[in-house]
């Protein structure tokens, strides 16, 4: 007997913490939003308004930049206390239809809905009762991306955003697929995208005709998973969260690279990501760890406890650029970065600063 086609959701809230700022504060409506740090900080963008958008601000750009983007921006510190509690209010939706929910961060996490408690047999139907009631209890939109993987899932939610659905059954999953611009498969940045377009790769229909080697050789231990993404092809489970003992990203560079400042904006990346997954899993970090791989695959790891546990990704960011400079590079040039936190504790075991403030880190 056949398993039933799984259901996959992916929900992406929009905008979350502009949105949450500007249904709280009406005067905020229609105008450009920056929520992260403030201008003249050292700070970063955690998210902006759509409005601000359309200026080029995105989140992990430095507030300085998003400044001199757009100088009639609206620009707020982040109420994490608040953000996190409407956070609480969507999951609880989630899980009142299944209780297969896997969040990835405050705003976003996957649903597996081939059986749901709602009784609702179409994914898309269920996709739209989740919005609806997203709408009309908290007054946010979210954008919807159904499919029977994780990866289309995710893919679908942010076809269309704001306010998105995007069905992708598994009929017309390859004709999807090959329509796609290769910076929207998982695991293609900026750099990858420009060395794809580079060799005339431009869509998914591109992408497929490459062999696995051919992949492996560009994209390392990633070009694996596009071999199978490209294909229609993505067996993982959605599982619930566990507690974790360590939270990491890292990335293999398709270029290696030896200037400080490119690897500074890789690093700000990653303090971005590593942050956003310590809130969402309510914990603080005690140690921070920098891993560098150079390209003759030799590898360093630096790590420090801080002072106060820390959760902000401008206090992430920081501590990741001083190990950073303490790694002797010699010339060579590095082909991997990655951050890793770890010594989780929970917000009342923790002393914490306000976020965006300085710490003290030793």
């Amino acid at each position: 007997m056949h398993e039933p086609i799984r259901k996959i959701i992916h929900i992406d809230m929009d905008a979350f913490y502009a949105s949450v700022e500007q249904r709280d504060n009406p005067s905020l409506r229609g105008k450009p939003v920056v929520v992260g740090g403030l201008p003249g900080s050292r700070g970063v963008v955690a998210t902006c308004s759509y409005e601000a958008r359309a200026y080029g601000i995105h989140s992990a750009l430095p507030a300085s930049k998003a400044y001199k983007r757009c100088p009639h921006a609206i620009f707020i510190k982040p109420d994490m206390e608040k953000y996190r509690q409407v956070s609480k209010q969507v999951m609880e939706i989630f899980r009142s239809c299944t209780d297969l929910v896997e969040p990835l961060s405050l705003d976003e996490a996957y649903l597996d809905v081939t059986v749901n408690k709602w009784g609702i047999r179409s994914a898309a139907e269920t996709a739209k009762e989740i919005k609806r009631r997203i709408a009309e209890e908290l007054h946010l939109t979210a954008s919807a991306g159904v499919s029977y993987n994780k990866f289309l899932a995710k893919v679908g939610s942010g076809y269309r955003k704001p306010n998105g659905l995007v069905v992708i059954p598994p009929g017309k999953a390859q004709e999807f697929i090959d329509r796609l611009p290769i910076g929207k498969f998982f695991g293609v940045g900026e750099v990858t995208e420009k060395l794809f377009v580079g060799l005339g790769i431009r869509n998914g229909a591109d992408l497929r005709k490459l062999s696995l080697e051919e992949l492996t050789r560009i994209c390392g231990k990633r070009g694996a998973i596009l071999y199978q993404h490209v294909r229609g092809i993505d067996d993982r489970p959605v599982t619930p969260n566990r507690p974790r003992k360590s939270i990491g990203k890292e990335t293999t560079l398709s270029v290696d690279v030896s200037d400080f400042e490119e690897m500074s904006q890789i690093i700000r990346e990653l303090s971005h990501s590593v942050s956003r997954r310590l809130m969402m899993n309510e914990r603080y970090a005690g140690r921070v760890t920098l891993k560098v791989k150079f390209s003759d695959f030799t590898q360093v790891s630096k790590s420090i406890t801080v002072g106060r546990p820390v959760q902000d990704e401008i206090s992430i960011n920081r501590v990741a650029l001083e190990l950073l400079e303490s790694v002797p590079m010699n010339g060579r040039f590095v082909r991997l970065l990655g951050i890793t936190a770890s010594k989780l504790v929970a917000h009342h075991e923790a002393t914490v600063d306000e976020p965006f403030e300085q710490l003290t880190l030793f």
